[in-house]
C-alpha cells in the first residue's frame, strides 16, 4: 500500500491551507529491504543515525536500514521523557542529519523531539501496529511527570514493514486498535468544541479520522485470524489519523477525552493510586468506554436549562490536592486560561440540542467494550492499572490535564 502524502497539501474548503511535511507511506511486506530504494526516491540525503530500542533491534535484524550511527535504547523502564531524550541528545553525533526511528510510539517520539531540537529529518519506520503518532508533529512526552505534547519534526517518509508489525507481540495492535477507536469520542470532543464555542473545524481532517476509524472496526476479525491485509489496514488507519494530526497541525481530530484520562493515568497523580502501567492506546481505549458511558448519561436530559451552572474556575488549593506538589504547578499553568470560560450558559442551553445529536450519533459504550473484547484488549479501568472506584475523580480531574474543550470539561458547568 501507498499513500501519497501530498494530496493533502494545498488549500481546502474549511478556509485553510494545510501543510504536509512527510511525502509518503509505504506500507507493504518486505518493506524494509527496499528502504534505500524509498531513501532514492523521497530524496533522503546527510548522515544518519538510525534510533532503536533492544527489541526492536532484535526485531529487524537483516533488515536494518543503513546508517553511520546506531543508537540502541534500553527497552527497560523506557520512557519518552527528559530523561531518554537527554540520553540520546548526548550520544547523537554532530553531524548527523537524519534520525531514522525503528520502533513503536515511544522510540518515534524521543526521536522526533531529538530530530527537533537539532534541527535536522526524521524517517519512520513502525515496528508495531500500536499508536497514531508515526506522522505526528508532536512528540507526545511525559516532562518532570507532566503529560505534555512538545514541538517535534514530522518525517519525510514512512516505510511501515508488514512483516516485523505482524510479528511483533500482539498487545502493540491491541493498543494500536485502542488508539484509533479512541478517534470517535476524539471527532465528537472537537465537533461539539466548534457547535458550543465556534472552535475551527475542518470537515475534510474529521472526514480522513473517521474513515481511520472504520477501517479498523473492519479489520478486527481478519485480525483474529492473522491477515496481512488486516494488519496492513490498521496500520494504514493509524498513519492516516497521523496525517490528519499534521494536517490540522495539532491533535486535535486524533485526541479528546479518552485521552486525557490516559494522560492523567500516566501521569500518576498524588490522589491516583495507580498499580501499574498499561499501553498508551491501552488506556485510550479504555478511556473511550469510559467517556461514552458518560456522555451517554449525560445526553439522556433533554434539556438543560436548569442545569446548567455558571462558569467557575477549579480553585488551586483542589487541584493541589488531587494532583499532588509535584504536578500542581503544572496543571495550573495549563488551566490559567481555561477554554471552558468561553463557554456561555446561553450558548450551551442554546446549542444542547445539537451536541445530543453529535453524542447519538456515538457508538454505544458496550459496543466499544465489545470491540476491544473481540481482539482480546484492556477494555476496563481494572485492567489498565486503576480501579472503578476512581471513576468520579477520573471524570473530574482528566479534563484538566489539557486545556482543550471536551464535553467531559463541559461537565463542571452541568449539574447532572
Amino acid at each position: 500500500m501507498f499513500v501519497d502524502s501530498t494530496v493533502y497539501s494545498g488549500d481546502c474548503s474549511c478556509g485553510r491551507s494545510h501543510d504536509m511535511v512527510t511525502k509518503a507511506a509505504v506500507i507493504e511486506s518486505g518493506a524494509l529491504f527496499r528502504f534505500e530504494e524509498y531513501a532514492k526516491r523521497f530524496g533522503l540525503s546527510g548522515k544518519r543515525c538510525v534510533l532503536y530500542d533492544e527489541n526492536t533491534y532484535a526485531a529487524t535484524e537483516g533488515r536494518h536500514p543503513f546508517g553511520e550511527q546506531e543508537i540502541v535504547m534500553c527497552p527497560e523502564n523506557l520512557h519518552a521523557n527528559e530523561i531518554s531524550t537527554a540520553w540520546v541528545l548526548e550520544r547523537l553525533e554532530n553531524d548527523v542529519e537524519v534520525i531514522i526511528a525503528v520502533g513503536s510510539g515511544t522510540v518515534h517520539d524521543v526521536a522526533r523531539f531529538c530530530a527537533h531540537e537539532r534541527g535536522i529529518h526524521f524517517v519512520s519506520c513502525p515496528t508495531g501496529a500500536s499508536v497514531d503518532g508515526f506522522c505526528s508533529t508532536v512528540a507526545a512526552m511525559t516532562w518532570h511527570g507532566f503529560k505534555k505534547t512538545l514541538p517535534a519534526v514530522a518525517p519525510d517518509f514512512v516505510i511501515a514493514d508488514t512483516d516485523i508489525i505482524k510479528n511483533a507481540p500482539p498487545e502493540l495492535v491491541r493498543s494500536g486498535v485502542g488508539d484509533i477507536l479512541a478517534k470517535y469520542t476524539a471527532l465528537a470532543d472537537w465537533k461539539m468544541a466548534h457547535v458550543l464555542t465556534g472552535e475551527y473545524y475542518c470537515e475534510r481532517i474529521a472526514e480522513i479520522t473517521q474513515q481511520a476509524a472504520d477501517a479498523v472496526v473492519e479489520s478486527l476479525s481478519g485480525i483474529l485470524s492473522g491477515e496481512d491485509e488486516a494488519y496492513e489496514r490498521v496500520t494504514y488507519a493509524l498513519v492516516m489519523s497521523g496525517i490528519a494530526m499534521q494536517m490540522m497541525g495539532n491533535s486535535r481530530p486524533a485526541s479528546g477525552s479518552e485521552h486525557h484520562v490516559s494522560h492523567l493515568i500516566e501521569m500518576g497523580p498524588a490522589g491516583l493510586d495507580v498499580r501499574f502501567q498499561a499501553l498508551h492506546g491501552e488506556k485510550t481505549g479504555v478511556g473511550s468506554v469510559v467517556a461514552i458511558r458518560e456522555y451517554k448519561r449525560l445526553a439522556e436530559t433533554e434539556d438543560v436549562s436548569s442545569h446548567v451552572l455558571d462558569y467557575n474556575d477549579i480553585p488551586d488549593e483542589v487541584i493541589r490536592n488531587y494532583f499532588g506538589e509535584k504536578l500542581a504547578d503544572s496543571i495550573i499553568a495549563e488551566n490559567e486560561k481555561d477554554c471552558l470560560s468561553a463557554l456561555s450558559r446561553e450558548a450551551l442551553i442554546e446549542k444542547w440540542p445539537q451536541v445530543r445529536q453529535i453524542v447519538a450519533s456515538l457508538p454505544s459504550a458496550q459496543e466499544v467494550y465489545d470491540m476491544l473484547e473481540m481482539i482480546g484488549a484492556k477494555r476496563s479501568l481494572e485492567e489498565i492499572g486503576v480501579t472503578d472506584r476512581d471513576t468520579a475523580a477520573i471524570l473530574k480531574y482528566s479534563p484538566l490535564v489539557r486545556n482543550r474543550l471536551t464535553l467531559m470539561r463541559v461537565r463542571r458547568m452541568l449539574d447532572l
